[in-house]
């Protein structure tokens, strides 16, 4: 099949609201030495896409654009076909299907995007579907602190519900640790199916005063505080979140807690995304690791997409599907 000279891309030129995003026509990219061309089959829309959108938090500006964004599509998980490859490229040819991340550029919300050969990407596992498998951005980030736990530790996740949390429950249990996920009424069962060993229900507990100790809380969704969860660590206990925290404080406190040698609270970093996939191609392939799945979209509801991620209420993973075929 010839491959079109335009494709269909969800672009923005500012900073803003969803609203900002337009469904636009764009020249096919054409891959570059070194990468590949995929034809996407299915991406999300995460909670980084609906950060970068509006430039938040501002200091994040440095690496996307002070004033103007310096990418126009975003994007980061991405499942699909290669269909063409650029000079040098070895690993892969095309018709060969798979998935992973493209966490510097982005670029999968639209119907093709280039990935260097070398990058976070891996063979579709046989038998998964596009859409099963793109789960790499909250395992990313779930691993950057999951990858801090040793067999038999003690660890509390908070937030057990989201891309990250449902990431963060299983990656734990296949470290070894002894997990509590804190979740809201309807997603009780869902923890437990993930591997939960004890689940506790935020709206009829305060998890903060259960008077246990843990090796590491993590807050999985942003909502919490170093000082409220201070009471549930051991005394070389981790504190770990994915978001800034009250007054962006979880900076201040990593600062402070490197300043101090322990480094045990923070904002964790992601790091290795290739390494991540790779091992997550493993994991799906066995069954070990599954993604959750909220609503899906077409590419032509992309804002729908961005207003749902943004309320805040999602379970797991929002996909968008690129194509029917």
């Amino acid at each position: 099949m010839t491959t079109p000279s335009h494709m269909k891309a969800a672009v923005f030129h500012r900073y803003g609201p969803p609203e900002t995003l337009t469904l636009c026509d764009m020249p096919v990219p054409q891959p570059a030495q070194g990468k590949i061309r995929v034809k996407v089959h299915a991406t999300t829309v995460t909670r980084t896409d609906t950060a970068t959108l509006r430039g938040h938090p501002f200091f994040a500006r440095v690496a996307t654009g002070l004033t103007r964004p310096k990418m126009s599509i975003l994007g980061m998980d991405v499942a699909g076909v290669v269909d063409a490859v650029g000079g040098g490229v070895t690993a892969y040819e095309p018709g060969d299907r798979v998935f992973g991340l493209s966490p510097d550029r982005f670029g999968a919300h639209a119907e093709y995007v280039c990935l260097p050969e070398g990058g976070a990407i891996a063979r579709l596992p046989d038998g998964l579907r596009y859409d099963e498998a793109v789960v790499g951005e909250g395992a990313w980030y779930a691993s950057a602190t999951t990858d801090r736990l040793n067999t038999g530790d003690r660890c509390l996740i908070y937030g057990g519900s989201g891309a990250i949390g449902t990431a963060a429950v299983q990656l734990a249990k296949l470290r070894g640790a002894e997990v509590t996920a804190v979740v809201g009424h309807r997603h009780l069962e869902l923890a437990r199916q993930l591997g939960a060993d004890r689940v506790i229900d935020y709206q009829v507990q305060d998890f903060t005063k259960l008077g246990e100790r843990f090796d590491l809380v993590f807050d999985a969704v942003g909502k919490t505080s170093w000082f409220a969860c201070r009471p549930l660590l051991k005394p070389q206990g981790i504190f770990a979140a994915t978001d800034l925290g009250p007054y962006w404080s979880n900076l201040g406190l990593e600062a402070w807690s490197a300043v101090r040698g322990h480094r045990r609270l923070g904002v964790p970093f992601p790091k290795d995304p290739r390494g991540l996939v790779q091992t997550l191609a493993g994991l799906l392939a066995d069954g070990r690791f599954r993604g959750v799945f909220d609503r899906r979209y077409p590419l032509a509801d992309i804002v729908a997409a961005f207003q749902y991620v943004e309320a805040g209420q999602k379970t797991g993973i929002v996909r968008v599907d690129m194509r029917s075929d």
